[in-house]
């Protein structure tokens, strides 16, 4: 690592389009304690999570503590996890997802104002994953929008404050809606006996329950709503508890008894297999100073959305340059196949990038880990857009993720991960995602038809 020769640990990326520059000295894990008090909620399976199944460590999402590890590294770790989700079935508590309810007569009109999708087509008991974007065009956040009701929307939202930016958002416009956080905690059952466990608990009619698809049901005499959905990218459901502070245990435990039965167990939140997938992390692979058209996003500013929404003018503008070659942003994040030693737990840094010809620091790494199914680390990771430019005459648009792109990084490893103590390791640009998702997104669905068509074509 190169560095600021005067002050070495501030690298030299160029953040200049960025107000507030990403964190990027690297300080390591402190190995530090976390402090649990009252100013930091426990989600109403905290005592399930924590006292009950072991968890070890936590973090803090959404003013919630969120559990990140079940198994102990020396019994295996966050892999051993991964081995789970990947072969049985694992559950979590997801608590931290809150449900920000808009509801009333217009609040299908505030809800298409706030996000960049066309959600009027959405019917009762639709969902649909979304992003809603501030006036610059930066994602505020990408929850997965739920419509349990005609007139009723949930928001439920990945790591940032929604709530206050919706009322904020409706003192001006005045639609005439209640927007609110509900009791209502979630909680997911992921992997490929997910659908086992769900029959257990709810019955046969889950079956029927399309991808994004809702269904009300009863667990232990308990209302929950229950969405195909995920974090995974591998086959899996979330149940939504109602009136969650005071049911949380009677819908945990018949769920929990039957992922055991089913040879599972709860697990952290994925993001080993959420990386292969090509999902991102809110807060992690983008924030509100990103745009869409930086992270594989730009297929949420539709083309034929004719009402208004907010960021609209300028997502449109980017759009616009984009197509005609210019691309407005200094950063683009990609995939990267990354050499080293295995990478089996979270990065307590944005990782540096450097350019391997001239040695200088040129990005960073936000979400790496290393992949079993591949046999290599992988990773996502923002790099110069002129670098990947001067290798492709595609614009760069969500198709620069299919095409294999004659890239090459040095990524800046802690000694620990490092092939040789203090030297960066090679990447490689990769096609994100790395490895396809059970359920495919409706972007990943539309490339895997047009595949098949054109080998039916040939």
């Amino acid at each position: 690592m190169t560095g600021n020769e005067e002050h070495p640990n501030y690298p030299n990326v160029d953040q200049s389009d960025r107000t507030v520059p990403r964190n990027l000295r690297q300080t390591g894990d402190p190995n530090i304690e976390m402090l649990v008090s009252t100013r930091v909620r426990k989600s109403p399976f905290f005592h399930k999570s924590f006292n009950e199944e072991g968890a070890w460590r936590a973090t803090v999402y959404n003013r919630l503590y969120h559990p990140r590890g079940l198994i102990e590294p020396e019994d295996g770790g966050v892999m051993k996890e991964y081995d789970a989700l990947t072969n049985t079935v694992t559950l979590w508590d997801v608590a931290v997802e809150r449900q920000i309810r808009v509801k009333g007569p217009d609040a299908e009109a505030l809800t298409n104002y706030v996000v960049t999708r066309d959600v009027t087509g959405m019917d009762a008991m639709d969902g649909k994953y979304v992003i809603l974007c501030n006036e610059d065009g930066g994602v505020l956040n990408d929850p997965v929008l739920l419509r349990p009701e005609e007139d009723e929307f949930w928001f439920s939202i990945s790591d940032s404050t929604l709530m206050q930016w919706l009322q904020g958002v409706n003192v001006d416009n005045d639609f005439d809606v209640e927007i609110d956080e509900i009791d209502v905690a979630p909680m997911q059952i992921q992997g490929p006996r997910a659908l086992d466990v769900m029959v257990d608990v709810v019955g046969d009619k889950v079956k029927d329950v399309p991808y994004y698809g809702l269904m009300e049901a009863e667990i232990d005499g308990c209302d929950v709503l229950i969405s195909q959905t995920g974090f995974s990218g591998e086959k899996g459901f979330e149940v939504y508890v109602k009136d969650a502070m005071e049911n949380a245990e009677r819908v945990w435990d018949p769920v929990m008894e039957s992922v055991k039965d089913h040879g599972g167990r709860q697990i952290a939140p994925g993001h080993h297999r959420r990386i292969a997938a090509g999902i991102m992390s809110w807060g992690q692979d983008l924030d509100h100073e990103t745009s869409p058209f930086q992270v594989n996003l730009g297929y949420h500013v539709p083309d034929d959305k004719e009402a208004d929404y907010i960021g609209k003018e300028v997502l449109e503008e980017q759009k616009e340059q984009i197509e005609n070659g210019n691309y407005p942003f200094e950063h683009k994040l990609i995939g990267l196949k990354i050499a080293g030693e295995p990478i089996r737990d979270y990065a307590p840094d944005f990782w540096l990038i450097s350019d391997p010809d001239t040695g200088e620091e040129c990005g960073y790494l936000t979400s790496p880990w290393w992949n079993p199914d591949l046999e290599t680390n992988i990773g996502m990771g923002f790099v110069p857009a002129e670098k990947i430019q001067e290798v492709t005459d595609t614009p760069l648009n969500d198709a620069i993720y299919d095409e294999e792109l004659d890239l090459e990084f040095q990524v800046h490893l802690p000694d620990e991960y490092a092939d040789e103590p203090g030297e960066p390791v090679f990447a490689t640009a990769a096609k994100v995602p790395f490895k396809e998702s059970v359920n495919p997104s409706a972007r990943e669905q539309a490339k895997l038809n047009a595949r098949k068509e054109a080998e039916s074509d040939d």
